[in-house]
């Protein structure tokens, strides 16, 4: 018992303790937050006159500036108020001057109006004049002034006239003379300029062998291997006894080289028999298809023509197995080709189209279409077909005269065509018929009533029939030559064109004694 006043006391001893520490820290936290506030106070303080002394001098920086830029705008308006009284002032003199001129304008008019006036009257009085003086020599002459002038009109135009055909006959004559001049001049550069060589082709060709044995196999047993090569060609093939060579003959180039390719693989591969032939020829039927379409577009690139047809690029090529008296029929379209192309060059005229004609002026003759019709109406039907120009259509079907030239191009083409065909060596014919076809031109023209003569001249390109002009009138004779004409142009094969000239004159012969 005695124990518990002292844990009492004890007690009672602690708590004082913490009271008496509580009180001391409470008075120290409350020293220590006076002395934060404080500084805090002293701090905001310094803070704000900080901020106010910035922002008095950001107020003072606007106010600089704002001072700066109105002073800046008073003076552009100062200038523009300057440079609009100085424009008013400007408008004003100028204002003041037109006054001053219109003032002068107007007393110049009325000066003028006074001329004028003065003017009238005076042109009142010599028209009064005038009129006398016509009066007067009208009396003389007992000639109105209508009669007088229409007189002296007729008189003039009466020696214009003169003058005028003098002139003309002048200029004709000249013209002429130095058209003769430039045209020989222009054809013989032209055929100077183009060198083309002279080949002649034939309608045989020789196949050269090795040696005599291949002709057995060719010929194969019984013939069959020479037949069934004849039939799936369509050439004569000759094995006779020229060493070392067989002939294959025919009038079609294209089937004779085919032929020619085929034999050369059938002896290469050895194998000759019905079978291998036909396989080998309808090969090398192909192959020369696909060349002839090859040297078309060769021949269009090397021309500088493009924009051709397919058809008409396959025509071309076809040219090269074709001949016309002997002379290629390539060759000869790329030599007209080159005539026009120099020719309208010459001429001032467009070379490309030119050109383009010349080298299409014979496709009609390796055409298959229409045979019956002239080559140069076909070429220009395809020609037409495939879109050609119409200049070049028209030179095509024109350059024999078979329809009218409408295009200065067609007698280029005509003349290039001619010049081509007429260099020596290019064509050639054979004695024996060419001297027929003269005589049966010749007689053919006898046969008609009032022909006294002919005469086939120039290798058959112009024939002369001479009439009587007891028997024949002038109309006769121009019937006789259109009937001639067309009965040449009808019934006779010939190169080119020929030209039929009826003479019909009239002699009076007498004798001195």
């Amino acid at each position: 018992m005695a124990t518990l006043p002292v844990l009492a006391t004890f007690a009672g001893a602690l708590l004082i303790g913490g009271l008496l520490s509580f009180f001391i820290m409470n008075s120290l936290t409350k020293k220590k937050r006076r002395k934060i506030v404080q500084d805090a106070e002293v701090e905001g303080e310094l803070v704000k006159k900080e901020k106010m002394f910035h922002a008095k001098e950001k107020f003072q920086e606007l106010k600089v500036e704002h001072e700066r830029t109105i002073n800046e705008r008073n003076s552009k308006v100062a200038q523009a108020e300057h440079r609009i009284q100085q424009k008013e002032t400007s408008l004003n003199q100028r204002m003041e001057e037109v006054s001053r001129k219109k003032n002068e304008l107007e007393v110049q008019r009325e000066n003028l109006m006074q001329q004028m006036e003065a003017v009238k009257v005076r042109m009142e009085d010599l028209e009064r004049v005038r009129r006398q003086h016509i009066e007067r020599l009208e009396n003389i002459a007992n000639l109105s002034a209508t009669e007088a002038r229409n007189m002296i009109m007729e008189s003039m135009k009466d020696e214009a006239k003169t003058q005028a055909l003098s002139y003309i006959n002048e200029m004709v004559d000249e013209a002429k003379m130095t058209a003769g001049k430039e045209a020989k001049r222009i054809v013989l550069q032209t055929i100077q300029r183009v060198a083309t060589e002279a080949a002649i082709e034939n309608s045989v060709t020789v196949f050269h062998i090795d040696s005599d044995e291949v002709k057995g196999r060719i010929i194969g047993r019984e013939g069959r291997n020479i037949r069934a090569l004849e039939a799936a060609t369509g050439m004569e093939i000759v094995v006779d006894d020229t060493p070392e060579a067989i002939l294959i003959s025919g009038f079609d180039p294209v089937r004779r080289e085919i032929a020619r390719l085929s034999l050369h693989q059938l002896v290469i591969d050895g194998r000759i028999h019905p079978a291998r032939i036909e396989e080998v020829v309808a090969k090398v039927t192909k192959q020369v298809d696909e060349e002839i379409i090859e040297t078309g577009k060769r021949t269009t690139i090397d021309m500088g023509l493009h924009g051709l047809h397919p058809e008409l690029v396959k025509l071309i090529g076809s040219m090269r197995y074709r001949s016309s008296y002997g002379q290629n029929l390539l060759q000869h379209s790329r030599e007209v080709a080159n005539l026009c192309s120099i020719m309208a060059s010459e001429l001032g005229l467009n070379a490309k189209l030119a050109k383009r004609a010349g080298l299409l002026h014979d496709i009609g003759k390796v055409s298959m279409e229409d045979p019956e019709q002239p080559h140069a109406i076909l070429g220009m039907y395809l020609a037409e077909k495939y879109k050609e120009k119409p200049e070049v259509c028209n030179a095509i079907g024109a350059h024999h005269e078979e329809v009218e030239m409408t295009s200065i191009i067609s007698p280029i083409v005509q003349v290039c065509d001619a010049i081509s065909g007429a260099r020596p060596g290019a064509r050639r014919e054979v004695v024996d018929s060419y001297i027929k076809r003269l005589k049966d031109m010749e007689d053919l023209a006898l046969s008609y009533p009032g022909v006294v003569k002919t005469y086939a001249i120039q290798a058959g390109r112009e024939l002369r029939v001479i009439v009587g002009s007891e028997k024949v009138s002038d109309h006769e004779a121009e019937k006789i030559s259109m009937e001639v004409a067309k009965r040449i142009q009808d019934e006779m094969t010939y190169p080119g064109q020929v030209k039929i000239t009826v003479i019909r004159e009239t002699r009076a012969v007498n004798y001195a004694k």
